[in-house]
């Protein structure tokens, strides 16, 4: 009967619901991957955000041993300098943002130009950078590095700013996101203008607009794309004869030709597709597209080719260039090794116009070249990732590269073979060996072959020189934390770049170069010292050389760069940086040097609430410094007929202030 009463009696009613109970919104923890190699670098955007603002390529200098200079008003792709390469605008060094290439292939002004000017450096949430030719991701252009900018999908707060400062320096900067949540966007503006310190003003002006948007698509399933389009205009100085500087024709800021300088814009679109289908598998698509403009100006040799009219040249450039990456990984344990399996297939079609012109005044006088060029190379690859034991990781794999060439020219006075067909195709292996960590410290070992891609128009002209010369690299080294609050890292690295053939797109003709071998030492170093107190810094030893003897010219034999930042915890954040580069050879025979520089920079932020403002300080001790450099033969008005040799540059930029305001909301 008391069981009967039990299961008879009403059902407890159950609690009323807790209201106290909250929702957290998920929380993501992210750690950097394994690196491969000890001189890998990845950048977090906290270590640039109180960086002086305006030219995004100073981001790259926090790459141990990486080097820029302008020497055209702004406007024009920096050069770039790394491991003993004077890698010109980016015919050595592979650039991309969140895989878009930067370099573009069979380019009106040099093989791999790289114009950076449309990265907006707020929107970059890290740089990550590849040292040498042993990532099997990375083909075209990556013989002494690869570096990606991988760019935020939205900002914490919106931003508004205004800057201001010497030489009409004005930045205006606006970033928002209209959305965080399950569909993340993001929107940033951007007008910049700069005269420089010039007599003849630069009149750099720069726009520029970048639309993100990232969702989930199904469980697993992820979709990002973004937009942006830059346009610049600009006056340059060129690079000035030391003579006529020491003569008193000209001033340090004067001009020979103050009619150089151009116009350029780009228009990007790249989107990103991923799908992990399981714990074990992901595929992973990026497909873009650009449309690039440029009419560039130059006068390098002023009246040696015609003293009546000058030798000012017009290179004009009109390209599509579009894309596709992708990707599938696989995830496995035989015999209990962790192994992490990749197939991938790259493919790029790189489609420009380029011109050649003699012009005056940027006036057309004629057409030297005109050319329609049709490049696409298609590259599968393969990579292994096995971790066998604790101690042990193998990273090895290889990747075939196909070219095809089809030139077609409009006008051709430059005597050389101009139409046709080509095929040109390589295969590069890649292994990288890490051992550890003990101790918090572990041991590397690479080995890889790369490449990077001559001009179609060399490639035509002269089909039995390589259009893909190896470049062939080996690199050991450690990286330790075994100080605590310590991190410690030395390379020892060495190059060999078989024989090549540059395309000289300043006279529209080719130039046969012999192999080459660089090696060198990094060592790079952060420590925390304080809670609010950081230190960085690096040094570099570089040697290259033909194997003739003669010295490879401009290429780096030392740099150096140090800096040490304060963030305090009531809103100040300030930070000094030093950064080296010793004199080195202007010219292979080794007679002729161009000067190095140390240089000091500072700035400052500090925040109140949703305010906040910032100073900064470059070339703190004002130093006359020369930013580029060039050995070559030009002509003065009176000179002898067949010029004279000298030592071309452009100045360094003399001390300068900038400040500004920006509201956060």
């Amino acid at each position: 009967m008391a069981s009967s009463a039990v299961a008879q009696a009403p059902p407890t009613p159950a609690p009323p619901p807790r209201t106290d109970e909250q929702t957290l919104p998920p929380v993501t923890v992210t750690a950097p991957a394994p690196v491969s190699a000890s001189s890998e670098t990845l950048v977090p955007g906290r270590d640039f955000e109180l960086r002086p603002q305006g030219r995004p390529a100073d981001v790259v200098r926090l790459i141990p041993g990486f080097v820029i200079s302008q020497h055209q008003g702004g406007g024009k792709a920096e050069q770039y300098f790394l491991r003993g390469f004077d890698a010109d605008h980016g015919t050595d060094v592979a650039l991309f943002v969140d895989g878009l290439p930067v370099n573009l292939r069979s380019h009106a002004h040099g093989q791999g130009y790289a114009d950076l000017h449309f990265l907006i450096p707020e929107t970059v949430q890290r740089l990550e950078g590849f040292k040498g030719p042993y990532f099997v991701e990375y083909g075209d252009f990556a013989t002494a590095g690869a570096m990606n900018f991988v760019l935020r999908d939205v900002v914490d707060e919106n931003v508004a700013e205004a800057a201001g400062g010497m030489f009409n320096t004005q930045r205006y900067l606006t970033l928002f996101s209209p959305t965080r949540d399950a569909l993340k966007t993001l929107v940033a503006l951007e007008y910049y203008r700069n005269d420089g310190a010039f007599e003849h003003p630069n009149g750099y002006q720069r726009f520029n607009l970048l639309a993100k948007a990232r969702a989930t698509v199904s469980e697993g399933m992820n979709l990002a794309a973004w937009f942006s389009h830059y346009q610049a205009e600009w006056h340059g100085s060129g690079e000035i004869p030391t003579r006529a500087v020491r003569a008193g024709l000209i001033a340090r800021f004067g001009s020979i030709d103050p009619n150089e300088g151009g116009y350029t814009q780009r228009s990007n679109l790249n989107v990103d597709w991923s799908w992990r289908l399981d714990e074990q598998q992901l595929v992973a698509v990026r497909a873009y597209g650009s449309y690039y403009a440029l009419d560039l100006f130059n006068n390098f040799t002023f009246f040696l080719n015609d003293a009546q009219n000058g030798d000012e040249i017009n290179q004009r450039d009109r390209r599509i260039l579009a894309g596709l990456d992708a990707r599938y990984e696989h995830q496995s344990q035989p015999f209990g090794a962790t192994l992490t399996s990749t197939a991938g297939f790259q493919y790029r079609i790189d489609a420009p116009r380029v011109v050649l012109a003699r012009s005056i005044q940027r006036h057309q006088l004629e057409r030297v070249q005109d050319v329609d060029v049709v490049e696409q190379s298609y590259a599968p690859y393969v990579k292994l990732d096995l971790v066998p034991l604790d101690w042990l990781r193998l990273v090895t794999g290889a990747r075939g590269d196909i070219f095809s060439y089809d030139v077609r020219s409009r006008v051709n006075a430059t005597g050389q073979r101009l139409d046709g067909e080509a095929t040109q195709a390589r295969a590069n292996v890649k292994a990288n060996l890490v051992l550890g960590p003990w101790y918090r410290t572990e041991f590397f070992a690479n080995f890889g072959t790369g490449y990077h891609s001559n001009d179609a128009r060399a490639v035509i002209s002269d089909p039995r020189q390589t259009a893909l010369p190896t470049a062939r690299g080996y690199e050991f080294g450690v990286k330790t934390r075994a100080i605590p609050r310590v991190e410690f890292s030395a390379t020892y690295w060495v190059l060999d770049l078989a024989s090549e053939l540059v395309f000289v797109g300043d006279d529209g003709t080719t130039e046969a170069r012999g192999p080459s071998r660089r090696d060198g030492w990094e060592l790079a170093l952060r420590a925390k010292l304080l809670d609010w107190l950081e230190f960085s810094g690096d040094t570099t030893f570089s040697n290259a050389a033909f194997d003739t003897g003669k010295a490879v010219a401009l290429a780096p034999k030392v740099t150096a760069r140090a800096e040490l930042t304060a963030r305090l915890p009531w809103g100040l954040s300030t930070s000094v940086e030093m950064r080296y580069l010793a004199d080195r050879w202007a010219d292979e025979a080794r007679q002729q040097t161009a000067r190095g520089y140390m240089l000091f920079d500072w700035t400052a932020r500090y925040r109140y609430k949703s305010m906040e403002a910032f100073v900064s300080i470059e070339n703190l001790a004002d130093v006359d410094w020369r930013e580029a450099q060039l050995f070559f033969t030009s002509r003065l008005a009176g000179e002898p007929a067949q010029g004279v040799p000298d030592i071309h540059y452009t100045p360094g930029t003399p001390r300068t202030v900038l400040g500004g305001l920006a509201v956060r909301f």
